[in-house]
């Protein structure tokens, strides 16, 4: 049985030989310590990326079976994105920078951290409609720019394009379709702060923004779909959550987001694809009903954080229509093969619920030993095999 049809089966409640033992990828600091302790190689730790060639190899040394994250992405951002430039050095070596998105940000290279905002583009109608609504109208171009990771898949596919995916056969790992973003992004141009005025002083404005980006990944789903392309699964980003709850208002999500959802979960049943999974860290459960009612069955990565995320109080709650990727509490990996060992124990009763596939719950942070993963890798083919 290959990787694929082990996460697949597992998601859809059908037979399979084992538990795949998946991952969500490294911080390129990881990489680089795991660089100097001899574990990787330059060129693995240097041109890593979701499910293409190095994530294989590093997968393959670590005991990983895949990346979950493997999608053909179809450009839905900016286009042309804004050019990056220093506008500012400032005396204690951070210096401010516009990023591809127009945002003015305040970076340190020490810091280790996302960097953080200091100013938005995006403040008003004549603003949006400058600088951002031109960047997000529909171009063919945007389906040839699609960032495409699937490892050992991938120099076939350069050579086929999408004509490739039209066949699944020899697939071994499951390939998404990444469907975009339908607030997580408008909230990186924005700001959280904007957003919540933004709302408050032009709700035409705040719903028109939705709808432009929805649009957008409407026609780019549709186009890829149109194409005879075969997705084992579909897939969303958002990140619009953090430690006590949403970054907006759950009923706002519902109105003006909920529908665009269930605008697109419906074209992807049409193609057959029933595996539908949302990125979103935090503490996502007020946004759940928002996500589920409308087509989204697969919560990812389920970031178990200090308020002790689970699958199973989501599980009691929606049943098992409701799938989980993820759950893994990856701050483990920085302690010894005890702590792993206690995880693992906390882990088996979430699996033996059915449609849910352990991962740690983000990329795997600097502090990460490269043993205590290799260890979890091993104990979880012991345990699950």
């Amino acid at each position: 049985m290959t990787h694929r049809e082990r996460v697949l089966n597992c998601l859809r409640y059908e037979v399979y030989d084992r538990l795949p033992v998946v991952h969500f990828g490294f911080w390129g600091e990881t990489l680089q310590k795991w660089q100097q302790e001899g574990h990787l190689t330059a060129r693995e730790a240097t041109t890593w990326g979701d499910g293409n060639p190095a994530d294989v190899a590093i997968s393959r040394k670590l005991g990983f079976d895949a990346n979950y994250y493997s999608t053909f992405a179809p450009n839905g951002g900016l286009l042309p994105g804004f050019v990056p430039a220093v506008i500012e050095r400032l005396p204690d070596g951070s210096r401010k920078e516009v990023n591809g998105d127009g945002v003015i940000v305040l970076v340190n290279d020490a810091a280790g951290s996302i960097p953080a905002e200091v100013e938005h583009l995006l403040v008003d109608r004549q603003s949006w409609e400058q600088h951002y609504l031109p960047r997000l109208q529909y171009a063919p171009e945007r389906l040839a720019q699609a960032s495409v990771n699937m490892g050992e898949r991938a120099a076939p596919f350069a050579q086929g394009g999408l004509e490739y995916l039209k066949h699944t056969a020899g697939r071994e790992n499951p390939i998404g379709l990444h469907c975009g973003s339908l607030f997580g992004m408008l909230r990186n141009w924005i700001g959280v702060t904007g957003s919540a005025y933004i709302y408050a002083d032009d709700e035409p404005l705040f719903t028109e923004m939705i709808d432009t980006v929805a649009n957008l990944a409407f026609r780019l789903v549709q186009d890829t779909l149109a194409t005879g392309a075969q997705f084992d699964f579909a897939h969303f980003w958002e990140d619009i959550c953090f430690k006590n709850g949403p970054l907006i208002a759950p009923t706002v999500f519902e109105e003006k987001v909920g529908p665009h959802y269930k605008r697109l979960t419906e074209l992807l049943l049409r193609y057959g694809i029933d595996i539908v999974s949302v990125d979103c860290d935090g503490m996502i459960d007020s946004l759940i009903p928002t996500w589920f009612n409308n087509g989204v069955n697969t919560m990812f990565p389920i970031e178990v954080g200090t308020w002790n995320a689970n699958i199973a109080p989501w599980r009691a709650k929606f049943g098992r229509p409701l799938r989980g990727v993820g759950g893994m509490n990856k701050v483990v990996f920085a302690h010894d093969f005890a702590a792993i060992d206690r995880e693992i124990e906390r882990l088996k009763p979430l699996v033996d619920l059915g449609g849910f596939i352990p991962c740690p719950d983000h990329r795997l942070a600097p502090d990460a030993k490269w043993d205590c993963v290799r260890y979890y890798c091993d104990r979880m083919h012991q345990c699950f095999d």
